[in-house]
């Protein structure tokens, strides 16, 4: 399944952010979601990841934004058809590639206590947990996590 720089604005991905929303709304408040929106995804500093199935339809996308000194990881989601497959993994490996390639060498993220598999996941990878960055402030709902670039993590095969 081929995992591909794409823009966001097609109406698949479209689709897929919004399977995505509708999932996180049933999960945390308003002033607790940190989701960028479709004009934000489309800045020149992110690098926005699309998975295909055989057939070309979108089953996962991915973001990571290009900050000063780190980039931080957005709007992974693998929708249902795709799980199983070992797709958020590739995403998440592969937006680490792109941004090593542009020399970064630090990766952030921000999501919330009531993803089990989106923890482990990250954790999974090599992710370790920290304080808030950038503009985010301390928040029950929020889990903060950082990855040095280059780290094996534990060694999954997301090739499977």
């Amino acid at each position: 399944m081929p995992i591909t720089l794409e823009s966001p604005d097609q109406p698949e991905v479209i689709a897929l952010i919004a399977e995505l929303d509708a999932y996180q709304d049933g999960l945390y408040p308003p002033e607790s979601r940190h989701a960028l929106d479709l004009a934000s995804l489309m800045q020149p500093n992110v690098l926005f990841l699309v998975a295909r199935d055989d057939g070309g339809h979108a089953l996962g996308c991915g973001a990571m934004v290009l900050h000063e000194g780190y980039g931080e990881i957005k709007r992974m989601y693998v929708n249902p058809a795709g799980r199983g497959r070992g797709l958020g993994g590739r995403l998440l490996a592969e937006l680490e590639r792109e941004a090593a390639t542009r020399g970064y060498a630090l990766a952030r993220l921000e999501t919330g206590p009531y993803q089990p598999e989106a923890l482990g996941l990250y954790g999974a990878a090599g992710y370790q947990r920290r304080g808030p960055f950038g503009t985010y402030r301390e928040d029950p709902l929020s889990v903060f996590m950082e990855k040095r670039l280059g780290d094996s993590g534990q060694g999954i095969d997301w090739q499977r």
